[in-house]
């Protein structure tokens, strides 16, 4: 009698259809929101200008959406055992404070005083390097829970990780911005900062927690259940990522139209810094052999930007049209492909690392 040998189960895709392709649909999304700037300013102004505390409210709401799911499938239970894993929270918080105001800085001071030399004014390169050093300073909040979810990262531990960076942002921020700034009376948006806080992490999190449970109730009691709801919700997860990127382009249209190489001239240094900083983070997870749904979440925390605070503290200082504050909005709009390529490299490289 011969056997058969079934053959093994061909590998599931971290990502479906639509995500796989998301980097296409993210360009079209900025082409889309640059169209809106151009066409209909007037409607994006009106957009633009319902905020408080320097914070855009219609993009809160799209963050929220964004995040909402992966807060769902949250297990509280399982909170209580991050601590036995440190790893990945040394990782952020070294990477994130130590590490990326430092090499931010000093990539603005190598490209804007020197490689740029003689293309712009000193005063305008002054102001652009005081920009990309309050970008550095500022790691990310709420887009790093997209960034998890897309690489199936620990939620509970991701959330940790969120959480425990903002702490340490509430009382590092300010004086690691005054430091290499050489202000000593650096005023900090203290409503901008707080106000994120609560808006994408209590507010989804308190929400998500209420969900998860009516669920697990209307179900028997069936955890299962949850992943059922989630996988339902993700879609409009990803239009909540792409809405906001036509809001974010649309907001910046004239500015970008207008000074195309001065844009590109910014973008390169935040790139740099963006793979350099998630190459010495996901490096140091797998020398130190992280788990992947660890390691990738905490790579990626340094590498993206709590941009509302960095585009309001610019503003605070510099003034609205100041080349500071233009920095750091270019710093948003190169995030959304840079890390989406990130995210790809993540989980092609997932089976090199252990698993939880």
């Amino acid at each position: 009698m011969t056997r058969t040998i079934a053959e093994p189960a061909p590998a599931v895709s971290p990502l479906g259809t639509f995500e796989r392709f998301l980097s296409l649909w993210v360009l079209g999304a900025i082409l889309v929101g640059l169209a809106l700037g151009m066409v209909a300013p007037g409607v994006v102004g009106v957009m633009a200008g319902l905020e408080y505390a320097s914070v855009n409210l219609v993009v809160a709401v799209l963050i929220w959406a964004m995040i909402f799911p992966m807060m769902v499938g949250i297990d509280f239970s399982s909170i209580k055992d991050v601590g036995r894993k440190p790893k990945g929270l040394i990782i952020t918080l070294v990477v994130n404070w130590l590490v990326k105001p430092f090499t931010m800085a000093a990539l603005a001071v190598l490209f804007f005083d020197f490689l740029y030399a003689g293309l712009m004014s000193e005063s305008d390169a002054d102001q652009y390097i005081a920009g990309l050093i309050i970008l550095g300073a500022a790691p990310c909040t709420a887009m790093v829970f997209v960034w998890s979810q897309l690489t199936r990262g620990d939620p509970a531990y991701t959330l940790v990780q969120v959480s425990v960076n903002d702490l340490v942002m509430i009382f590092a921020f300010a004086p690691i911005v005054a430091l290499l700034l050489g202000v000593t009376d650096i005023v900090v948006p203290w409503e901008t900062l707080l106000l994120s806080v609560v808006l994408y992490v209590v507010i989804p999190l308190v929400a998500g927690a209420i969900a998860r449970r009516q669920v697990i109730r209307s179900h028997d009691g069936d955890e299962a259940a949850v992943d059922a709801f989630t996988a339902r919700l993700k879609p409009w997860s990803i239009i909540g990522l792409l809405a906001t990127v036509v809001l974010l382009f649309a907001f910046q249209a004239g500015t970008i139209i207008a000074n195309p190489l001065l844009i590109v001239l910014i973008a390169i240094p935040i790139i740099i810094q963006s793979y350099g900083i998630f190459a010495i983070a996901y490096a140091a997870a797998k020398a130190w052999k992280v788990p992947h749904d660890i390691a990738a979440p905490c790579a990626l925390i340094g590498t993206s930007n709590f941009f509302e605070l960095a585009v309001a503290v610019a503003i605070g200082l510099f003034g609205l049209t100041s080349g500071a504050a233009l920095a750091t909005v270019v710093g948003v709009l190169v995030e959304v492909p840079v890390m989406l390529s990130l995210v790809a490299f993540a989980n092609r490289t997932r089976d090199r690392f252990p698993q939880s």
